[in-house]
Protein backbone atom coordinates (compact mmCIF):
# COMPACT_ATOMS: atom_id res chain seq x y z
CA UNK A 1 0.00 0.00 0.00
CA UNK A 2 0.85 3.42 -0.70
CA UNK A 3 2.47 5.12 2.50
CA UNK A 4 0.28 8.28 2.05
CA UNK A 5 -2.47 6.97 1.40
CA UNK A 6 -2.35 4.58 4.96
CA UNK A 7 -0.91 7.72 6.56
CA UNK A 8 -4.43 9.57 5.17
CA UNK A 9 -6.86 6.48 6.62
CA UNK A 10 -5.62 5.53 9.98
CA UNK A 11 -4.14 9.45 11.00
CA UNK A 12 -0.82 8.05 12.69
CA UNK A 13 2.97 7.45 11.40
CA UNK A 14 3.45 4.28 13.15
CA UNK A 15 -0.55 2.71 11.89
CA UNK A 16 0.03 3.34 8.46
CA UNK A 17 3.72 1.40 9.43
CA UNK A 18 2.15 -1.31 10.64
CA UNK A 19 -0.35 -1.51 7.47
CA UNK A 20 2.51 -1.01 4.76
CA UNK A 21 5.16 -2.92 6.94
CA UNK A 22 7.55 -1.01 7.85
CA UNK A 23 8.75 1.66 9.74
CA UNK A 24 6.85 4.57 10.93
CA UNK A 25 10.20 6.45 10.42
CA UNK A 26 10.16 5.50 6.65
CA UNK A 27 6.28 6.83 6.81
CA UNK A 28 6.69 10.10 8.75
CA UNK A 29 9.76 10.84 5.94
CA UNK A 30 7.29 10.10 2.76
CA UNK A 31 4.85 12.31 4.46
CA UNK A 32 6.88 15.11 5.44
CA UNK A 33 8.04 14.66 1.34
CA UNK A 34 4.85 15.20 0.56
CA UNK A 35 4.32 17.55 2.60
CA UNK A 36 7.00 19.97 1.52
CA UNK A 37 8.70 19.98 5.19
CA UNK A 38 12.81 19.19 5.28
CA UNK A 39 13.38 15.44 5.91
CA UNK A 40 17.30 15.25 6.72
CA UNK A 41 17.59 14.65 10.37
CA UNK A 42 20.25 17.30 12.40
CA UNK A 43 23.83 15.97 13.30
CA UNK A 44 23.92 14.46 16.22
CA UNK A 45 26.90 15.41 18.38
CA UNK A 46 29.92 13.48 18.01
CA UNK A 47 32.41 12.62 21.29
CA UNK A 48 34.93 13.45 19.15
CA UNK A 49 33.56 16.93 18.19
CA UNK A 50 35.41 18.90 21.34
CA UNK A 51 38.93 18.02 19.10
CA UNK A 52 37.98 18.41 15.47
CA UNK A 53 39.76 21.46 14.95
CA UNK A 54 42.95 20.32 16.49
CA UNK A 55 43.16 17.07 14.01
CA UNK A 56 42.67 19.46 11.13
CA UNK A 57 45.36 21.94 12.34
CA UNK A 58 47.95 19.20 13.18
CA UNK A 59 47.11 17.65 10.11
CA UNK A 60 47.84 20.21 8.11
CA UNK A 61 51.02 21.10 9.73
CA UNK A 62 52.33 17.50 8.81
CA UNK A 63 50.67 17.75 5.41
CA UNK A 64 48.21 14.91 6.27
CA UNK A 65 51.33 12.31 7.52
CA UNK A 66 50.55 12.14 11.52
CA UNK A 67 48.92 8.96 12.48
CA UNK A 68 46.15 8.52 15.12
CA UNK A 69 48.19 6.41 17.40
CA UNK A 70 50.45 9.66 17.41
CA UNK A 71 47.58 12.16 17.73
CA UNK A 72 45.34 10.50 20.27
CA UNK A 73 47.61 11.49 23.47
CA UNK A 74 47.17 15.26 22.54
CA UNK A 75 43.52 14.60 22.03
CA UNK A 76 43.19 13.23 25.60
CA UNK A 77 44.68 16.09 26.87
CA UNK A 78 42.42 18.27 24.90
CA UNK A 79 38.97 16.94 26.39
CA UNK A 80 38.63 13.89 23.98
CA UNK A 81 37.28 10.95 26.49
CA UNK A 82 36.01 8.35 23.38
CA UNK A 83 37.34 5.14 22.19
CA UNK A 84 40.84 4.90 20.35
CA UNK A 85 38.87 3.10 17.22
CA UNK A 86 36.47 6.17 17.45
CA UNK A 87 39.40 8.79 17.42
CA UNK A 88 40.98 6.62 14.05
CA UNK A 89 37.83 7.40 12.16
CA UNK A 90 38.24 11.17 12.79
CA UNK A 91 41.96 11.29 12.10
CA UNK A 92 40.50 9.14 8.12
CA UNK A 93 38.39 11.61 7.68
CA UNK A 94 40.80 14.67 8.37
CA UNK A 95 43.60 13.05 5.88
CA UNK A 96 40.76 12.41 3.39
CA UNK A 97 39.38 15.83 3.84
CA UNK A 98 43.13 17.53 3.33
CA UNK A 99 44.55 15.32 0.98
CA UNK A 100 41.21 16.49 -1.20
CA UNK A 101 42.01 20.08 -0.80
CA UNK A 102 45.72 19.73 -1.76
CA UNK A 103 44.66 18.43 -5.20
CA UNK A 104 45.27 20.77 -7.95
CA UNK A 105 44.37 19.16 -10.67
CA UNK A 106 47.18 18.40 -12.60
CA UNK A 107 46.78 18.46 -16.59
CA UNK A 108 49.13 16.30 -19.40
CA UNK A 109 51.85 18.66 -20.61
CA UNK A 110 51.68 19.60 -24.39
CA UNK A 111 55.12 19.57 -25.85
CA UNK A 112 56.68 21.39 -28.81
CA UNK A 113 58.76 20.08 -31.13
CA UNK A 114 62.26 20.89 -31.22
CA UNK A 115 61.85 22.92 -27.80
CA UNK A 116 62.87 20.51 -24.99
CA UNK A 117 65.02 17.72 -23.94
CA UNK A 118 64.58 16.42 -20.31
CA UNK A 119 67.35 14.56 -18.67
CA UNK A 120 67.52 13.28 -14.82
CA UNK A 121 70.24 11.00 -13.10
CA UNK A 122 68.75 7.31 -12.17
CA UNK A 123 71.36 5.13 -10.49
CA UNK A 124 71.44 0.39 -11.32
CA UNK A 125 73.56 -0.79 -8.52
CA UNK A 126 77.10 0.47 -8.52
CA UNK A 127 76.92 2.53 -11.59
CA UNK A 128 74.79 5.43 -12.40
CA UNK A 129 71.85 5.79 -15.37
CA UNK A 130 72.42 9.21 -17.23
CA UNK A 131 69.12 9.42 -19.18
CA UNK A 132 67.58 11.94 -21.85
CA UNK A 133 64.47 12.11 -23.66
CA UNK A 134 63.28 14.56 -26.72
CA UNK A 135 60.03 15.44 -24.91
CA UNK A 136 57.97 15.72 -28.84
CA UNK A 137 59.42 12.68 -30.44
CA UNK A 138 60.22 10.74 -27.31
CA UNK A 139 63.66 9.85 -28.66
CA UNK A 140 65.23 7.98 -25.64
CA UNK A 141 69.11 8.33 -24.55
CA UNK A 142 70.55 6.13 -21.76
CA UNK A 143 74.24 5.76 -20.64
CA UNK A 144 75.59 4.92 -17.89
CA UNK A 145 79.02 6.79 -15.18
CA UNK A 146 81.21 5.77 -12.70
CA UNK A 147 79.86 9.28 -11.17
CA UNK A 148 77.07 12.43 -11.18
CA UNK A 149 80.19 15.45 -11.48
CA UNK A 150 79.37 18.40 -13.79
CA UNK A 151 82.08 17.48 -16.30
CA UNK A 152 80.69 13.36 -16.56
CA UNK A 153 77.28 15.37 -16.89
CA UNK A 154 77.74 17.43 -19.27
CA UNK A 155 80.30 15.34 -21.43
CA UNK A 156 77.40 12.63 -21.45
CA UNK A 157 74.98 15.70 -22.84
CA UNK A 158 77.13 16.42 -25.28
CA UNK A 159 77.08 12.60 -26.03
CA UNK A 160 73.54 13.04 -26.36
CA UNK A 161 73.17 16.38 -28.34
CA UNK A 162 75.43 14.20 -31.12
CA UNK A 163 73.62 11.24 -30.94
CA UNK A 164 70.02 13.48 -31.57
CA UNK A 165 71.89 15.68 -34.29
CA UNK A 166 70.85 18.79 -33.40
CA UNK A 167 70.58 21.07 -30.21
CA UNK A 168 67.29 21.74 -28.90
CA UNK A 169 65.94 25.27 -27.69
CA UNK A 170 65.56 24.03 -23.68
CA UNK A 171 67.62 22.12 -21.63
CA UNK A 172 65.20 20.89 -18.88
CA UNK A 173 66.86 19.19 -15.67
CA UNK A 174 66.43 18.20 -12.41
CA UNK A 175 67.84 20.53 -9.40
CA UNK A 176 71.32 18.35 -10.16
CA UNK A 177 73.95 19.79 -7.75
CA UNK A 178 76.19 19.82 -10.30
CA UNK A 179 74.79 21.70 -12.33
CA UNK A 180 73.09 23.82 -9.89
CA UNK A 181 75.10 27.11 -8.57
CA UNK A 182 72.51 27.96 -5.72
CA UNK A 183 68.84 29.27 -5.41
CA UNK A 184 67.90 32.57 -4.70
CA UNK A 185 63.97 33.20 -4.06
CA UNK A 186 63.56 29.59 -5.31
CA UNK A 187 65.07 30.73 -8.25
CA UNK A 188 67.89 27.75 -9.55
CA UNK A 189 71.42 29.84 -10.54
CA UNK A 190 73.48 27.54 -13.25
CA UNK A 191 76.84 26.69 -11.93
CA UNK A 192 79.58 29.27 -14.27
CA UNK A 193 80.50 25.69 -15.95
CA UNK A 194 77.07 25.01 -17.11
CA UNK A 195 76.23 28.81 -18.57
CA UNK A 196 79.63 28.27 -20.87
CA UNK A 197 78.25 24.89 -22.04
CA UNK A 198 74.60 25.89 -23.01
CA UNK A 199 76.17 29.27 -24.56
CA UNK A 200 78.44 27.57 -26.64
CA UNK A 201 75.43 24.79 -27.74
CA UNK A 202 72.75 27.77 -28.31
CA UNK A 203 70.52 26.81 -25.65
CA UNK A 204 68.41 27.89 -22.61
CA UNK A 205 69.25 26.12 -19.12
CA UNK A 206 66.25 25.33 -17.53
CA UNK A 207 65.45 23.16 -13.77
CA UNK A 208 62.21 21.60 -12.37
CA UNK A 209 60.30 23.11 -9.22
CA UNK A 210 60.88 20.45 -6.68
CA UNK A 211 58.63 17.75 -6.24
CA UNK A 212 56.70 18.55 -9.31
CA UNK A 213 55.67 15.99 -11.69
CA UNK A 214 54.06 18.02 -14.39
CA UNK A 215 58.10 19.31 -15.29
CA UNK A 216 59.73 16.30 -14.80
CA UNK A 217 57.20 12.91 -15.16
CA UNK A 218 58.41 12.52 -18.47
CA UNK A 219 62.08 11.73 -17.73
CA UNK A 220 61.27 10.02 -14.41
CA UNK A 221 59.16 7.39 -16.12
CA UNK A 222 62.26 7.01 -18.57
CA UNK A 223 64.54 6.18 -15.74
CA UNK A 224 62.05 3.77 -14.46
CA UNK A 225 61.36 1.55 -17.86
CA UNK A 226 65.12 1.80 -18.32
CA UNK A 227 65.89 0.15 -14.44
CA UNK A 228 63.06 -2.34 -15.46
CA UNK A 229 63.53 -3.00 -19.04
CA UNK A 230 67.56 -2.98 -19.92
CA UNK A 231 68.60 -5.29 -17.68
CA UNK A 232 72.51 -4.81 -15.97
CA UNK A 233 74.06 -7.22 -14.08
CA UNK A 234 74.51 -6.38 -10.71
CA UNK A 235 78.35 -7.66 -10.85
CA UNK A 236 79.28 -4.84 -13.15
CA UNK A 237 81.16 -1.99 -11.80
CA UNK A 238 82.80 1.26 -12.81
CA UNK A 239 85.59 -0.82 -14.57
CA UNK A 240 83.01 -2.43 -16.89
CA UNK A 241 81.50 1.09 -18.04
CA UNK A 242 82.32 -0.35 -21.49
CA UNK A 243 79.88 -3.29 -21.57
CA UNK A 244 77.19 -1.42 -19.66
CA UNK A 245 77.15 0.99 -22.04
CA UNK A 246 77.42 -1.40 -25.12
CA UNK A 247 74.30 -2.48 -23.79
CA UNK A 248 72.98 0.57 -23.78
CA UNK A 249 73.40 2.11 -26.81
CA UNK A 250 71.90 -1.51 -28.30
CA UNK A 251 68.74 -1.04 -25.85
CA UNK A 252 67.70 2.32 -27.23
CA UNK A 253 68.50 1.75 -31.03
CA UNK A 254 65.67 -1.26 -30.24
CA UNK A 255 63.39 0.88 -28.06
CA UNK A 256 63.28 3.88 -30.80
CA UNK A 257 62.75 1.84 -33.45
CA UNK A 258 59.44 0.70 -31.92
CA UNK A 259 56.57 2.51 -31.98
CA UNK A 260 55.85 4.17 -28.25
CA UNK A 261 52.57 3.68 -27.31
CA UNK A 262 52.23 7.04 -26.25
CA UNK A 263 52.72 8.67 -29.65
CA UNK A 264 51.71 5.79 -32.01
CA UNK A 265 54.51 6.75 -33.80
CA UNK A 266 58.34 5.85 -34.52
CA UNK A 267 60.97 8.23 -31.76
CA UNK A 268 63.56 7.59 -34.67
CA UNK A 269 61.34 8.52 -37.66
CA UNK A 270 59.90 11.62 -35.35
CA UNK A 271 62.96 12.81 -34.62
CA UNK A 272 63.53 13.09 -38.02
CA UNK A 273 60.85 15.64 -38.47
CA UNK A 274 61.88 17.42 -34.93
CA UNK A 275 65.06 18.02 -35.88
CA UNK A 276 64.84 20.46 -38.66
CA UNK A 277 63.29 22.76 -35.96
CA UNK A 278 66.14 21.96 -33.46
CA UNK A 279 69.31 24.56 -33.25
CA UNK A 280 72.43 23.18 -35.69
CA UNK A 281 75.35 21.92 -33.73
CA UNK A 282 78.43 23.74 -33.24
CA UNK A 283 81.30 23.09 -35.85
CA UNK A 284 83.99 23.23 -32.97
CA UNK A 285 82.95 20.84 -29.61
CA UNK A 286 83.47 22.20 -26.31
CA UNK A 287 86.33 20.82 -24.46
CA UNK A 288 84.80 19.19 -21.32
CA UNK A 289 87.09 18.24 -18.06
CA UNK A 290 90.61 18.60 -16.80
CA UNK A 291 92.38 19.17 -20.04
CA UNK A 292 96.85 19.24 -19.19
CA UNK A 293 99.49 18.86 -21.78
CA UNK A 294 101.69 16.39 -22.10
CA UNK A 295 104.79 15.26 -24.66
CA UNK A 296 104.49 12.17 -26.24
CA UNK A 297 107.92 10.62 -25.28
CA UNK A 298 109.67 8.09 -27.27
CA UNK A 299 107.78 5.02 -26.52
CA UNK A 300 104.71 7.16 -28.63
CA UNK A 301 102.85 7.00 -24.93
CA UNK A 302 101.93 9.84 -22.51
CA UNK A 303 101.55 10.05 -19.03
CA UNK A 304 98.59 10.89 -16.18
CA UNK A 305 98.15 9.63 -13.45
CA UNK A 306 101.13 7.62 -13.39
CA UNK A 307 99.63 6.06 -16.31
CA UNK A 308 100.74 5.49 -19.56
CA UNK A 309 98.72 5.60 -22.72
CA UNK A 310 99.10 5.01 -26.60
CA UNK A 311 99.31 7.64 -29.40
CA UNK A 312 99.70 7.12 -33.10
CA UNK A 313 103.64 6.97 -33.80
CA UNK A 314 103.55 10.07 -35.88
CA UNK A 315 103.16 12.24 -32.64
CA UNK A 316 106.35 11.24 -31.24
CA UNK A 317 108.11 14.13 -29.84
CA UNK A 318 104.89 16.66 -30.05
CA UNK A 319 102.88 18.11 -27.33
CA UNK A 320 99.09 17.19 -27.04
CA UNK A 321 96.41 17.71 -24.72
CA UNK A 322 94.83 15.47 -22.49
CA UNK A 323 91.05 15.06 -21.61
CA UNK A 324 89.97 13.43 -18.69
CA UNK A 325 86.22 12.60 -18.41
CA UNK A 326 84.43 10.49 -15.88
CA UNK A 327 86.53 7.02 -17.01
CA UNK A 328 87.89 8.05 -20.40
CA UNK A 329 90.60 9.50 -21.37
CA UNK A 330 91.35 11.55 -24.85
CA UNK A 331 94.39 12.40 -26.44
CA UNK A 332 93.87 16.04 -28.80
CA UNK A 333 96.11 17.40 -31.14
CA UNK A 334 94.45 20.41 -32.60
CA UNK A 335 90.65 19.78 -32.75
CA UNK A 336 90.93 15.73 -33.41
CA UNK A 337 90.73 13.16 -30.99
CA UNK A 338 93.57 11.17 -32.03
CA UNK A 339 92.99 8.51 -29.05
CA UNK A 340 90.52 7.42 -26.79
CA UNK A 341 91.42 5.31 -24.02
CA UNK A 342 89.71 3.73 -20.39
CA UNK A 343 91.22 5.06 -17.29
CA UNK A 344 93.33 2.54 -16.18
CA UNK A 345 95.23 2.13 -12.56
CA UNK A 346 98.30 3.86 -11.40
CA UNK A 347 100.86 1.92 -13.17
CA UNK A 348 99.13 0.28 -15.53
CA UNK A 349 99.50 0.79 -19.35
CA UNK A 350 97.03 1.31 -22.17
CA UNK A 351 97.80 0.69 -25.36
CA UNK A 352 96.34 0.46 -28.78
CA UNK A 353 97.80 -2.02 -31.39
CA UNK A 354 96.81 0.63 -34.43
CA UNK A 355 98.86 2.98 -33.01
CA UNK A 356 101.77 1.44 -33.88
CA UNK A 357 100.79 0.22 -37.32
CA UNK A 358 100.61 -3.69 -36.40
CA UNK A 359 100.08 -6.12 -33.60
CA UNK A 360 102.41 -6.69 -31.08
CA UNK A 361 104.74 -9.70 -31.87
CA UNK A 362 106.66 -11.79 -29.09
CA UNK A 363 109.98 -11.66 -28.91
CA UNK A 364 112.65 -13.45 -30.58
CA UNK A 365 115.79 -14.19 -30.28
CA UNK A 366 117.42 -15.04 -33.46
CA UNK A 367 120.46 -17.52 -34.32
CA UNK A 368 123.43 -15.35 -35.38
CA UNK A 369 126.52 -17.54 -36.34
CA UNK A 370 130.06 -15.99 -35.53
CA UNK A 371 132.43 -18.81 -36.16
CA UNK A 372 132.76 -21.04 -39.36
CA UNK A 373 131.48 -23.80 -38.06
CA UNK A 374 128.44 -21.96 -36.63
CA UNK A 375 127.84 -20.81 -40.27
CA UNK A 376 128.42 -24.30 -41.60
CA UNK A 377 125.88 -25.84 -39.24
CA UNK A 378 123.18 -22.65 -39.63
CA UNK A 379 123.65 -23.58 -43.11
CA UNK A 380 121.72 -26.43 -43.07
CA UNK A 381 118.42 -24.70 -41.91
CA UNK A 382 115.42 -24.28 -39.90
CA UNK A 383 116.49 -27.80 -38.28
CA UNK A 384 119.90 -26.59 -37.24
CA UNK A 385 118.52 -23.48 -35.50
CA UNK A 386 116.32 -26.04 -33.46
CA UNK A 387 119.12 -28.05 -32.36
CA UNK A 388 121.26 -24.59 -30.87
CA UNK A 389 118.18 -22.69 -29.34
CA UNK A 390 117.13 -26.48 -27.87
CA UNK A 391 120.72 -27.64 -26.78
CA UNK A 392 120.92 -24.08 -25.16
CA UNK A 393 118.09 -24.04 -23.23
CA UNK A 394 119.42 -27.45 -22.30
CA UNK A 395 122.19 -26.54 -20.73
CA UNK A 396 124.77 -27.82 -23.07
CA UNK A 397 127.97 -26.10 -22.09
CA UNK A 398 130.42 -27.78 -24.61
CA UNK A 399 128.34 -26.75 -27.47
CA UNK A 400 130.76 -25.55 -29.84
CA UNK A 401 132.44 -28.33 -29.64
CA UNK A 402 129.38 -30.32 -30.14
CA UNK A 403 129.00 -28.01 -33.50
CA UNK A 404 132.30 -28.83 -34.74
CA UNK A 405 131.69 -32.37 -34.19
CA UNK A 406 128.42 -32.15 -36.38
CA UNK A 407 130.55 -30.32 -38.82
CA UNK A 408 132.60 -33.39 -39.48
CA UNK A 409 129.55 -35.38 -39.76
CA UNK A 410 128.19 -33.31 -42.41
CA UNK A 411 130.81 -33.77 -44.54
CA UNK A 412 130.47 -37.70 -43.85
CA UNK A 413 126.79 -37.92 -44.39
CA UNK A 414 125.73 -35.27 -46.35
CA UNK A 415 123.44 -32.68 -46.25
CA UNK A 416 120.05 -34.32 -46.21
CA UNK A 417 120.94 -37.04 -44.04
CA UNK A 418 122.14 -34.81 -41.43
CA UNK A 419 119.20 -32.47 -42.06
CA UNK A 420 117.04 -35.21 -41.14
CA UNK A 421 118.96 -36.40 -38.26
CA UNK A 422 119.12 -32.92 -36.47
CA UNK A 423 115.20 -32.68 -36.91
CA UNK A 424 114.65 -36.21 -35.18
CA UNK A 425 117.20 -35.18 -32.72
CA UNK A 426 114.93 -32.02 -31.75
CA UNK A 427 112.05 -34.07 -31.67
CA UNK A 428 113.23 -36.25 -29.12
CA UNK A 429 115.25 -33.80 -26.75
CA UNK A 430 118.71 -35.29 -28.00
CA UNK A 431 121.31 -32.50 -28.14
CA UNK A 432 124.99 -34.34 -28.22
CA UNK A 433 126.64 -34.99 -31.72
CA UNK A 434 127.05 -38.65 -30.28
CA UNK A 435 123.27 -38.84 -30.25
CA UNK A 436 122.86 -37.27 -33.59
CA UNK A 437 125.65 -39.73 -34.75
CA UNK A 438 123.57 -42.80 -33.37
CA UNK A 439 120.63 -41.91 -35.54
CA UNK A 440 122.64 -41.56 -38.28
CA UNK A 441 124.43 -45.07 -37.80
CA UNK A 442 120.10 -46.44 -37.43
CA UNK A 443 119.75 -45.20 -40.70
CA UNK A 444 115.79 -44.97 -42.13
CA UNK A 445 114.53 -47.98 -40.45
CA UNK A 446 113.60 -46.45 -37.32
CA UNK A 447 109.97 -46.28 -36.06
CA UNK A 448 108.65 -42.40 -35.76
CA UNK A 449 106.33 -42.14 -33.12
CA UNK A 450 102.81 -40.48 -34.24
CA UNK A 451 100.08 -39.00 -31.56
CA UNK A 452 97.45 -40.51 -30.78
CA UNK A 453 94.33 -40.42 -33.14
CA UNK A 454 96.83 -39.71 -36.39
CA UNK A 455 97.15 -42.22 -39.05
CA UNK A 456 100.25 -44.18 -39.59
CA UNK A 457 102.13 -43.09 -42.68
CA UNK A 458 103.03 -46.24 -43.92
CA UNK A 459 104.92 -47.37 -46.81
CA UNK A 460 103.29 -50.38 -47.93
CA UNK A 461 105.18 -52.82 -50.29
CA UNK A 462 104.51 -52.90 -54.37
CA UNK A 463 102.61 -56.31 -55.61
CA UNK A 464 101.35 -56.73 -59.44
CA UNK A 465 98.18 -56.11 -60.27
CA UNK A 466 95.52 -56.86 -62.93
CA UNK A 467 93.27 -55.32 -64.28
CA UNK A 468 89.32 -55.89 -64.04
CA UNK A 469 88.95 -57.20 -67.59
CA UNK A 470 90.67 -59.79 -66.90
CA UNK A 471 87.52 -61.16 -64.71
CA UNK A 472 85.03 -60.65 -67.29
CA UNK A 473 82.93 -63.03 -68.34
CA UNK A 474 83.33 -64.82 -71.79
CA UNK A 475 80.33 -65.48 -73.67
CA UNK A 476 79.92 -69.02 -75.54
Amino acid sequence: MDYIAAYNEVGTFRGAADMCGTTHKTVARAVRRQAGQPVARADRQRNYDVVGELVTARMGSTKGRISAKRLLPAARKAGYSGSARNFRRLVAKARADYRKSQHHGRRPAVWAPGEYVVIDWGSEGSLHQFCAVAAWSHFRFVRYAADEKSETTLGLLAECFEELGAVPKVVLSDRMGCLKGAVVAAVVVPTPAYVRFATHYGFRPDFCEAADPESKGIVENLVGYAKRDLTIPDELSARDLDLANARARAWCQEVNARQHSEIMAVPAERLVEERELMNPLPSLRLRIGRITTRKVDRLSCVRIGSARYSVPVALVGHSVEVQVTGNRVKVIDGEEVVADHQVVAPGETSINDDHYGRARTAPTRSVRPKTASERQDCSLGPGAEAFIKGAASAGVSNLAAELEELAGLQAAHGNDELVGALDRAVAFGRWKAADVRSILAAGAGVPTPTQPGQLLGTQLPAVPTRSLSDYAVEKA
